[in-house]
């Protein structure tokens, strides 16, 4: 099985920028943790603080990968063009929050994403991303 993660704006930041909310670690980090609990899965690892740059990427492993899983960040509440990208391809997305957005200021409740998606998991910390990728490996 091969799953694309893809993380979207601020992330690259993960273990520095607001540890209360985002906690300590780096993605980068906990990425090396998450392979080794799945060595059978082939993982592909993605971030950029560009929109267009992820909706190129979106595209890209909607036809390589059996599924994604997607922190969009700050653009899961402003790109439409996102959406439409995860709309575009044939393969399930997972939308994955690594803070409880429904438990935050009121513009953050709104999704471009979730719609195309086909699960949110949201306020778990890390855990999601695990989550969302034993949901693909029990299917």
């Amino acid at each position: 099985m091969r799953i694309a993660i893809i993380n979207g704006p601020n992330l690259n930041l993960l273990g520095q920028r607001e540890p209360g909310i985002y906690g300590n670690q780096s993605f980068e980090q906990y990425f090396e943790e998450l392979k080794a609990k799945f060595p059978a899965i082939e993982f592909n690892y993605y971030q950029s603080n560009i929109e267009g740059e992820l909706i190129n990427e979106v595209q890209r492993a909607g036809f390589l990968y059996d599924g994604i899983i997607i922190n969009p960040a700050g653009y899961t509440h402003t790109s439409v063009a996102l959406g439409d990208a995860i709309a575009a391809i044939s393969i399930p997305v997972i939308e994955v929050h690594i803070s409880n957005i429904f438990n935050r200021e009121e513009f953050r409740k709104l999704s471009y994403v979730s719609g195309k998606s086909i699960g949110v998991i949201s306020g778990l910390g890390l855990k999601g991303y695990e989550l969302a990728v034993a949901y693909f490996t029990d299917k």
